[in-house]
């Protein structure tokens, strides 16, 4: 395979990429100023939805300059040897292949994270700040970003050894077993992510006895769901932005709560909020959602033991001596377009999922406390209520609040 001719294929589908998701942001950013839709009419004043106008037009701009910023730097990087000179430096350190892969990852993903730390500090401290969302002190910013890079080092990097240690060991069949472990660890993180790594970052407590803790494991109880744990996160730390989520399944699952949740929503609305989630266990997502995940890593995994062994891969980011790790990189840039189709495949599913658990929480509990929730969350977050449906099809992985209005009242 012609290392030129893969070289600039990487350059273009870096660029054109970077053309679609800006050419879809300016569609989006053309609808911000439209009407209200006439059923959201409730959801903003007039000048909370000048507000949210601000808040949309500021991010987009932002976006602009961090997704251009990303692609000047990745371009860069290729066009001026970034890589080879990376790797050099590595091969000069060690001739193990699992520690240089470790290295030229850890290198280079760290290196990225701080020459974008800038864009990630002015976002949080500057117009989350402006717009009265951030509660998130410099300190933990911080903190949560060498907690963030320790997480990297144990699981990306012991999950990148043992794929690069059965390379070595299994050749082009590695593929096979390599698809086992990660799927392993995928159930694992599934089942044990709220007990092991969610309290690196947070604090979670059981759900006080009261009032609304009678409401949830009474309705919970009428659908035949075994609901064991009710957490409570404190969310409010970092963000006054509310969100619920459900994890793990069979004795594992639970349900947490963020703190800005049950300070937002009236207790009814909370209990519809919960039987949204409840909908996504009963009607299988979470297990198909896995099952996907597993399927699509294994094809993947397939592809690449296909494309592994071709220097040419290696190559075309730059490198004179090929390698699995650089092969890596440069499998991962030219499948990227595969990666977006399928990822358009997920959140077309993942949409028409949300309306089965909409749906599922309406007829088990009441649509009207679900429609009220979903409108404070929306106003509390300054959501946009007009997106372009192309930059929906794209990017949503939940349909627009209108849209799921409609369904419920439909």
């Amino acid at each position: 395979m012609n290392t030129s001719f893969l070289f600039y294929l990487i350059i273009a589908i870096l660029v054109v990429q970077f053309v679609v998701e800006s050419v879809l942001g300016f569609l989006n950013a053309r609808r911000f100023g439209e009407p209200i839709p006439g059923e959201l009419q409730d959801v903003f004043d007039e000048t909370e939805y000048q507000r949210a106008q601000a808040y949309k037009k500021t991010n987009y701009r932002f976006g602009l300059l961090s997704s251009g910023f990303s692609l000047l730097l990745t371009l860069s990087f290729l066009l001026l040897g970034g890589f080879e000179w990376i790797d050099g430096i590595i091969r000069g350190i060690t001739s193990h292949a699992i520690l240089q892969a470790m290295l030229f990852f850890g290198t280079i993903l760290v290196g990225a994270d701080l020459v974008t730390l800038p864009f990630s500090w002015y976002h949080t401290f500057v117009i989350e700040e402006k717009f009265g969302f951030n509660k998130t002190s410099p300190k933990l910013f911080l903190l949560d970003k060498f907690k963030g890079w320790w997480l990297m080092l144990l699981l990306g990097g012991g999950m990148l050894a043992v794929i690069v240690w059965l390379y070595e060991w299994a050749g082009a069949a590695f593929w096979i077993y390599a698809w086992g472990v990660i799927s392993l660890f995928t159930v694992f993180i599934n089942l044990f992510y709220s007990k092991l790594i969610v309290p690196l970052f947070n604090r979670q407590t059981p759900l006080e006895p009261g009032s609304l803790k009678s409401k949830i494991e009474g309705y919970a109880e009428s659908v035949g769901f075994e609901l064991q744990h009710i957490f409570v996160i404190d969310g409010s730390k970092r963000s006054t932005k509310a969100n619920a989520y459900f994890s793990g399944f069979g004795k594992q699952k639970r349900v947490t709560l963020f703190d800005t949740l049950i300070q937002d929503l009236e207790e009814e609305e909370i209990v519809a909020v919960l039987a949204h989630e409840v909908g996504h266990y009963k009607r299988h997502h979470i297990v198909f959602n896995l099952v996907a995940s597993v399927v699509n890593t294994g094809i993947t995994l397939f592809v690449l033991s296909l494309f592994i062994n071709n220097p040419g891969v290696s190559m075309a980011i730059g490198v004179s001596q090929p390698s699995f790790h650089a092969a890596l990189v440069g499998f991962g840039i030219l499948y990227s377009p595969i990666t977006e189709l399928t990822g358009l495949g997920l959140n077309y599913l993942s949409r028409k999922f949300e309306y089965e658990a909409d749906e599922f929480a309406r007829t088990t509990f009441d649509g009207p406390p679900l429609i009220s929730s979903l409108k404070k969350l929306s106003k509390n977050s300054l959501s946009n209520l007009t997106p372009h449906p192309a930059y929906v099809f794209v990017h949503y992985s939940h349909p627009p609040l209108k849209d799921r209005i409609r369904q419920l009242k439909a």
